[in-house]
């Protein structure tokens, strides 16, 4: 949908942004992870146009620009008016009228749950009211490329979830989804590619399919220490490894796992816990930004 080539940006002596590039895949939903100040905010407001960059070019990848409804973290709404009121008057600056403004703030807010809540105040709407108002201030006029700035941010548990069951309503309606976090469960729950920036450059980028079926391993608990087993252990094969009470099959050993058993078994050591692991997101996004 979207290219992103060899984009920069600075701010007076800060490089936000460093000879980036990206695509955005039609129909995915894009988790942007990184620290503070990595540069997921300044990519966002480059795509949305209200940042130009200092070298590079951002392009549709077909002929046509597509319509953008972005949501920044930090949202300001006229507290006295009512929620239908507000969205009627951002229908109207994105250029409906009539029927079409009705129509439209309706759907968007059915689409983030808040129908009850549309003749409240603004001001009396709580922050998780007001996150869910801002997801759908971007859904008015129906834009097929959403760009989310931290859209649970200061949520509770609860809030959370509400969230990301609109994201996920949202994907399974076809809208492509950029998704900037700082909550890894929420990127692993949502998302289908996954960029990690850090000082202004993309230090990690993959499906989120493929990043997580990455190292997967078995992990074999026992009652005692095993190292007394260990070189005959790791004469089953090299990825065999013994830390503690706890054997890890890696690779090509994690078939070896009933011979591993069945030895500790001969040895007098009882199995106390058998499991298979796979890599965390928590684990990517460490070594990633390390």
């Amino acid at each position: 949908m979207i290219e992103i080539s060899n984009i920069t940006k600075r701010f007076y002596s800060l490089v936000a942004l460093d000879n980036v590039s990206l695509t955005i895949p039609q129909g995915e939903v894009l988790g942007l992870l990184g620290p503070n100040g990595a540069g997921k905010t300044t990519m966002m407001k480059i795509v949305a146009g209200f940042l130009l960059p200092d070298g590079g070019v951002v392009r549709p990848l077909n002929s046509a620009w597509p319509v953008i409804g972005y949501k920044p973290e930090r949202l300001l709404f006229p507290n006295q008016l009512r929620v239908s009121q507000y969205l009627e008057i951002i229908a109207g600056l994105s250029n409906l009228s009539g029927r079409q403004v009705k129509q439209a703030v309706g759907r968007s807010l059915e689409q983030v749950g808040l129908l009850p809540t549309a003749n409240k105040k603004i001001k009396d709407c709580s922050k998780g009211m007001r996150q869910r108002l801002g997801l759908a201030q971007v859904l008015i006029g129906d834009p097929p490329l959403l760009l989310l700035d931290e859209p649970s941010n200061g949520l509770d548990p609860e809030g959370q979830t509400d969230i990301l069951q609109a994201v996920q309503s949202l994907h399974a309606a076809g809208k492509t989804l950029v998704i900037s976090s700082h909550h890894l469960h929420e990127i692993t729950q949502v998302c289908t590619e996954l960029v990690i920036l850090n000082r202004g450059q993309i230090h990690y980028r993959n499906s989120m399919a493929e990043a997580l079926a990455v190292r997967p391993h078995v992990s074999i608990r026992a009652d005692k220490d095993l190292m007394p087993m260990r070189a005959i252990l790791h004469a089953l094969h090299p990825d065999v490894q013994v830390d503690g009470q706890r054997l890890i099959l890696k690779n090509e050993a994690m078939a070896l796992r009933r011979a591993a058993m069945t030895i500790l078994l001969h040895s007098g050591y009882d199995i106390l816990h058998v499991e298979q692991k796979r890599i965390t997101l928590a684990e990517i996004y460490a070594k990633a930004v390390q």
